[in-house]
């Protein structure tokens, strides 16, 4: 579900559940364990999807099964994750392969480099149109990363941007053709590289606790 790559210092995390990559609780602990590789063997970390979707939100069926304690431990490990990657002290690539919505979209924020593939594909927050309420992390994330006059629609009225659009508004710092597309990202992460560790953790962390303490 999670695949896990090492060249040199840069970490490739890979999810490819088959299907729209939902954010279950085993994709989340798989995530969570890659990260925990990742710590000890890297400098930069990537997380990509499959093609066509880099994650395609929790998994609906847990959500409306009715299973509460499923529901809670999907959603727990899931939001503990979305915090997890934003403070995350190596610098963070997210390469989107193709479809990010809700959990997906939250994940686009949370990274440091956002890079997206061109093509037929919708990403963005899209939680008012399916039945559930942005958690307030969410807010916090959407709040900080989206331009702030996009923010109602991007939000209550659950708008989905094609790639282009949503490097315009704050969902990505980029969309490239796909046969650009691993090549861009490569480099991003060749150049994060060059960044000293400890002092960007530091920053970073510096930078973005405010949020977590508004959520």
């Amino acid at each position: 579900m999670v695949g896990y790559g090492l060249a040199g210092e840069v970490a490739t995390l890979t999810l490819d559940d088959g299907k729209a990559n939902a954010l279950s609780l085993a994709m989340a602990q798989g995530i969570a364990a890659g990260l925990n590789r990742a710590a000890a063997e890297a400098k930069v970390v990537v997380i990509r999807g499959r093609p066509g979707v880099l994650c395609g939100g929790f998994d609906l069926k847990v959500i409306r099964s009715g299973d509460a304690a499923a529901r809670s431990a999907m959603v727990e490990a899931g939001m503990a994750l979305l915090e997890r990657l934003y403070l995350l002290p190596q610098p963070l690539v997210i390469a989107c392969t193709g479809h990010a919505v809700a959990a997906g979209g939250l994940m686009l924020l949370a990274g440091d480099v956002r890079i997206g593939v061109e093509g037929d594909f919708r990403l963005g927050l899209n939680e008012t149109a399916i039945g559930l309420s942005l958690p307030g992390f969410g807010v916090e994330l959407a709040r900080e990363r989206l331009l702030p006059t996009v923010l109602t629609e991007a939000t209550l009225l659950a708008r989905l941007y094609a790639p282009a659009d949503a490097a315009q508004v704050g969902y990505l710092d980029r969309a490239v053709a796909v046969e650009a597309f691993d090549g861009a990202v490569a480099e991003a992460a060749a150049g994060l590289l060059r960044l000293d560790g400890a002092a960007f953790a530091a920053t970073k962390r510096r930078l973005r606790e405010g949020s977590l303490a508004r959520k």
